[in-house]
């Protein structure tokens, strides 16, 4: 298996359980995180040696420490010929390894379908070259790839079965020290170091209009521990030291605690339609990387909640939007909208129950069939 970056890791796991049920001799080695770990991966490399940002900038500045990682792992699995090789998102890694795979007659399965309906749908070709199945988290997906001749399966996501339909609010406030009246706005800049770096005084700067605008308001910030250092310094930088409560990872106790948030374009923003929350998406990246990626666009969201809703339901300030003044006013505004607020709710509700599947077995199932074919 390869794994890249936190949702990655934890899309892994989730499939692991299911797999360890099937199979409880199993073993599963690779690239991965922690959460792999612990259920017995061995992990060749951390997941957090694919961790990149931008459309192309910062992957070339890493090209030859990437490539050689892809190579090492090709040739070790050829050697070891396991009974199949999951690729778990990372397409721009895990395309161009499970293609020789294939084509040297070990099972490729490919976890999370490349987003082709909304960028850079030339990858369905590469993807059907690729994997010889393909276990889809949203439900329209497989119609779409059968379209290009590309067997999947729809197995839903598996966040939808971790978070809750009702999360406990006032459970997680208490578990923060936080008040039950409250207001609380949990900023979520990323998880990757070089969005930290485009983000996090962004994010922290609009929290310090917003605390001039609203100075009883609470601020917390979930951070990936080995980025703390990072995030300190932006907090710093910005004037708002020991003004935002910094949390060692957490992030779902402080998208359950929140009243909304402010939050970096991604797999989190799906995290937080699922805690029902009403969110602002931001992001910012490198201006070549960014008409790279605008110019691929084939949909008007970039967000998850936006996309899979079909509408803007959920601002996003991108680039030159997301200002400080901007991402603190927009912010603010879901408070001054309680019916908004409460239209939002119903079709979040509406949404998790769509992707709200056993998809720890569905995996297992999918995965089962492919090795018996």
């Amino acid at each position: 298996m390869v794994a890249g970056e936190a949702s990655g890791d934890l899309l892994a796991g989730l499939l692991l359980d299911g797999a360890r049920a099937r199979w409880p001799g199993l073993t599963a080695s690779g690239i991965g995180g922690p959460l792999m770990g612990r259920r017995g991966f061995e992990a060749w490399w951390p997941s957090d040696r694919l961790a990149v940002h931008g459309y192309s900038v910062e992957v070339l500045r890493r090209y030859r420490e990437l490539l050689g990682i892809r190579n090492q792992m090709r040739e070790r699995l050829l050697r070891q010929r396991p009974t199949v090789f999951i690729g778990v998102d990372a397409p721009d890694f895990n395309l161009g390894l499970e293609a020789p795979l294939r084509a040297q007659g070990i099972r490729t399965v490919h976890f999370v379908c490349p987003s082709i309906w909304a960028w850079r749908a030339n990858r369905v070709d590469k993807l059907r070259a690729a994997a010889d199945h393909v276990l889809c988290i949203f439900p329209f997906e497989p119609a779409l790839l059968a379209r290009h001749g590309v067997p999947a399966t729809y197995v839903g996501h598996p966040l939808a079965s971790v978070i809750p339909m009702a999360p406990d609010r006032t459970a997680a406030r208490a578990a923060l020290g936080l008040g039950a009246a409250e207001r609380v706005v949990a900023l979520l800049p990323g998880s990757r170091r070089s969005e930290i770096r485009h983000l996090a005084s962004r994010f922290f700067q609009a929290a310090a209009h917003m605390r001039r605008a609203q100075p009883a308001i609470k601020l917390i910030a979930p951070v990936v521990p080995s980025l703390r250092a990072e995030v300190e310094q932006a907090l710093q930088a910005s004037d708002m030291a020991g003004q935002v409560l910094l949390l060692d990872g957490r992030s779902h106790d402080a998208l359950a605690a929140c009243d909304v948030t402010l939050i970096a374009s991604g797999t989190a923003t799906l995290e937080a339609a699922l805690f029902k929350r009403p969110m602002v998406i931001a992001y910012h990246m490198q201006p070549l990387s960014w008409w790279l990626m605008r110019r691929q666009q084939l949909q008007p969201w970039v967000g998850l909640p936006n996309i899979l809703s079909g509408d803007f339901v959920v601002p996003e300030l991108l680039q030159d939007a997301a200002t400080p003044a901007a991402l603190a006013s927009a912010t603010l505004a879901w408070f001054d909208a309680p019916a908004k607020m409460q239209a939002l709710d119903q079709r979040f509700q509406a949404l998790h129950l769509e992707l709200r599947r056993d998809t720890s077995t569905l995996c297992a199932d999918a995965i089962q069939k492919i090795i018996e074919s």
